[in-house]
């Protein structure tokens, strides 16, 4: 619908303009027209579940292949390979150029004589194809590389890859990276990795945690797990093997040759990860894959056809309307929002959600940080592998519900459905009571990483935790201290008694069904587990300290709970309340065909138990407190003082007291090193929000500003690693907020959006909404929105003017 003039609460609108973007997408192309010094200068290449980093290195065309879901019995994500491709004459004497073409979601590098090497993944099979064409002919060396052909002890400072034994030292308890199993033909390679049975992850964490005896009833999600695939060179033969290093680690090379020179040649990388009891059985399955994997141009039309609607979906452009960008930072931003959703869209269909430390695209570590010089494989990552750490997670998953990626989102739902059994069973051996307990830092298998429980202990068989540090001091509500034997409770400071995560994963869903009218109906019992838990939680610590479930005023006595990793052993935490209000305030909003009427009667009971979130004085202002009260420390650089803000929008533009969260976020700090924008702080998001234009332009320009490495959204490592996907996770959840907010059906444009970033947005909004429009000099040029009905909700916020 082109809106010929409506009256909106705020200004009045004329469609009809001049002004019309020539953007398009293949704008941002990134293109490099030198060859790269090593693995840190890569560019992602992707599509389903597969990553690959992608670069040309001393005339070598190498690329790293990663997937969702390769983790080993330690919980490491293992890469799966490394390919190499030499060709003969160099086709790289005088010309080079390697380009990522968005539109298409592949990769072109060209040289000498007309040679073109595309690069592409399939997005609805795990294929990767290599085509190369030439005006000469050429010969090519295609070398299969794997570091994993020996057992490999894992050292004290690889531990972090594994990260459920990251506090353990080797003398302790040894891990090892078990070998990968190779084996070449005439012109193909299959290899793979097969999960050791007697050393898995999970079944250890079971025994250390005190579930030894219900082990049985423990999901292991790496049982039986095998991953790998087989590389296909055809026209080429296989010649024999080659030991070499590359960076740090030592690898062996299975080397295949051109039969004869050919203008055209092809390599294929076929993929496939199962459960199976057999290696013939996982053999059977990639042999399905393989028959139908050769490349086709059907195939090229359906990728092509993919990528084209995902970029329709959605976007933000800045300053498309001008020529020259050189020093343009709101071009740099907007540059680096679209591309940073290419790495998002590469684990569209993933079993397993997007890692916020690294994704797919992780690079030798000696290129990431000094401390890891030297010390380990290109497997490496900090903050483990099958590990998931909550506030980091959701960020990456936030954006893709402005961006209209509803169905990117299930693998992020689908991480909880899968692990919810053992959430529950551990929370009914704990304390007897009822909901699903996860913890903030979680392994896939839905228990406590053990790092975070205490340590893997070693011998055999491996030990439960001591009832010694099983031991727990808390304090009533006279001042009395008590003591504890409880084996639910985390040992780790930082995340003892922190289960907010599944409050805001539960809102993310709830956000997913009003957005876009997706059933939920799967996830409804992990949201209701969610909210029961605290609810018994918090009523059952408060008999066992205080002789009653709940005060004076029949609200809850939310203790022992936490700030985040702030502000711990915490009463009535904000971030706490907040989450549990919206959640159930959502949950009560549902259409009637969710929940029962007894679940409904029970959420509407639990609201009313809340109690308040607290302000205090600080700095002259009156501000939100973190919590009623804590241990007096700040543990950590957190601001759940402002989750009420974000992600809860309990305050924000067009709703009440917006003063006090201003106020919060100016002057209701307690530590300096709390303001950030590295990583995964959401500062950026916090201030957009509030509707503070030139924050927002101020701190969104940092976070989205290019990133320290070749490729622009490769940040980190920051406080993750790299590339940080949380990092720009957050940049896209803030520049989102600073074009369009919403406040139930109202639709708020440019609420922190400065006058002077000209833009083409496409954002969606609750209801199935889509708003397009075209920003220039603050005002709103051309607006479409869909459907049609929803454009009387649209306000448009007063142009700001630095």
């Amino acid at each position: 619908m082109l809106l010929k003039k409506i009256l909106f609460p705020l200004v009045l609108l004329i469609a009809n303009s001049a002004f019309v973007s020539a953007q398009d997408i293949s704008d941002y192309n990134v293109v490099w027209n030198s060859q790269s010094k090593n693995s840190s200068e890569s560019m992602p290449l992707g599509g389903g579940d597969v990553g690959c980093n992608v670069w040309v290195e001393n005339n070598d065309l190498i690329f790293y292949i990663g997937r969702g879901g390769t983790f080993d019995e330690n919980g490491s994500m293992l890469k799966l390979a490394r390919v190499r491709l030499q060709l003969s004459p160099n086709p790289f004497k005088s010309n080079f150029k390697q380009e990522l073409k968005l539109k298409q979601g592949h990769i072109e590098i060209t040289g000498d004589n007309h040679t073109l090497i595309k690069l592409w993944v399939e997005v609805f099979k795990p294929v990767i194809h290599v085509e190369v064409s030439s005006g000469e002919k050429l010969t090519a060396k295609a070398i299969f590389e794997d570091w994993r052909t020996s057992d490999r002890q894992l050292s004290v400072e690889e531990r972090h890859q594994a990260w459920g034994y990251s506090n353990v030292t080797p003398d302790e308890l040894p891990i090892y990276t078990r070998k990968d199993t190779i084996r070449p033909q005439t012109s193909s390679l299959v290899w793979y990795h097969r999960d050791s049975k007697d050393e898995m992850v999970s079944d250890r964490e079971a025994v250390q945690q005190h579930l030894g005896k219900v082990k049985d009833q423990v999901w292991n999600p790496m049982k039986d797990l095998i991953f790998g695939g087989e590389l296909i060179a055809k026209g080429m033969r296989f010649t024999g093997t080659m030991d070499s290093i590359y960076v740090a680690a030592k690898y062996r090379g299975w080397v295949y040759q051109s039969i004869a020179p050919a203008n055209n040649l092809k390599l294929d990388v076929v993929l496939h990860t199962s459960h199976s009891p057999t290696d013939a059985e996982w053999k059977q399955g990639l042999n399905t894959e393989v028959a139908t994997s050769a490349p086709t141009a059907a195939k090229w039309a359906e990728n092509e056809a993919w990528w084209a609607q995902y970029w329709n979906t959605s976007h933000i452009y800045i300053n498309p309307d001008k020529t020259d960008h050189t020093g343009d930072k709101g071009w740099e931003v907007g540059r680096n929002y679209n591309v940073f959703r290419y790495q998002l869209a590469c684990n569209a269909f993933g079993e397993y959600p997007t890692k916020f430390n690294g994704g797919l695209f992780t690079f030798d570590a000696d290129f990431v940080k000094g401390d890891y010089k030297n010390k380990t494989t290109p497997d490496f990552r900090r903050w483990g592998g099958s590990s998931f750490t909550a506030q980091n997670q959701r960020l990456v998953y936030w954006p893709m519900l402005k961006s209209g990626n509803f169905e990117m989102m299930k693998p992020q739902f689908e991480f909880y459905s899968r692990a919810l059994a053992d959430a529950i069973l551990r929370t009914k051996i704990y304390w007897g009571f009822n909901g699903a307990s996860f913890t903030e830092q979680v392994e896939n298998s839905g228990l406590p990483g053990g790092h975070a429980y205490e340590k893997l202990w070693g011998g055999h068989p491996l030990s439960p935790r001591s009832d010694s540090s099983s031991t727990r001091t808390l304090v009533n509500q006279k001042g009395e201290s008590m003591k504890f034997l409880d084996y639910g409770f985390l040992a780790n400071p930082y995340v003892v008694d922190h289960y907010d995560g599944q409050l805001e994963f539960s809102k993310m869903i709830l956000d997913y069904q009003l957005y876009s009218s997706g059933d939920i109906s799967k996830y409804l019992p992990f949201i209701a587990a969610s909210v029961q838990f605290f609810d018994e939680n918090f009523q059952y610590w408060s008999k066992k300290l205080n002789g009653y479930p709940l005060d004076a005023n029949g609200k809850l006595i939310m203790y022992p709970g936490s700030g985040l990793e702030t502000y711990k052993a915490a009463t009535n935490a904000s971030n706490t309340i907040a989450g549990l209000k919206t959640v159930l305030t959502g949950l009560i909003d549902l259409p009637s065909k969710y929940g029962t009427p007894q679940q409904r009667a029970y959420w509407k009971g639990l609201l009313s138990r809340l109690p308040e979130m607290s302000t205090r004085e600080l700095n002259g202002h009156k501000v939100i407190s973190p919590a009623k009260t804590w241990d007096g420390k700040v543990n950590n650089t957190e601001m759940p003082q402002l989750y009420p803000v974000f992600p809860y929008h309990i305050y924000g533009v067009g709703l009440p007291d917006l003063q006090l969260a201003i106020d919060t976020w100016h002057f209701g700090i307690d530590k300096k090193n709390q303001y950030s924008i590295v990583s995964w702080h959401p500062d950026p998001i916090f201030v957009a929000d509030l509707g503070l234009t030139d924050e927002s332009k101020n701190l969104i320009s940092q976070k989205l500003g290019n990133a320290p490495y070749r490729y622009p959204t490769f940040w980190g490592p920051g406080l993750d690693w790299a590339p940080d996907h949380n990092w720009g996770g957050s940049g896209m959840i803030a520049l989102q907020e600073m074009m369009m907010q919403t406040v139930g059906k109202k639709i708020y444009l440019l609420p922190a959006w400065p006058s002077y970033w000209n833009a083409d947005v496409k954002l969606h909004a609750p209801y199935n909404t889509t708003v397009e429009a075209i920003i220039k000099d603050g005002k709103v040029e051309k607006l479409t929105v869909t459907p049609a009905v929803r454009a009387k909700d649209v306000i448009v916020m007063p142009s700001h003017h630095s």
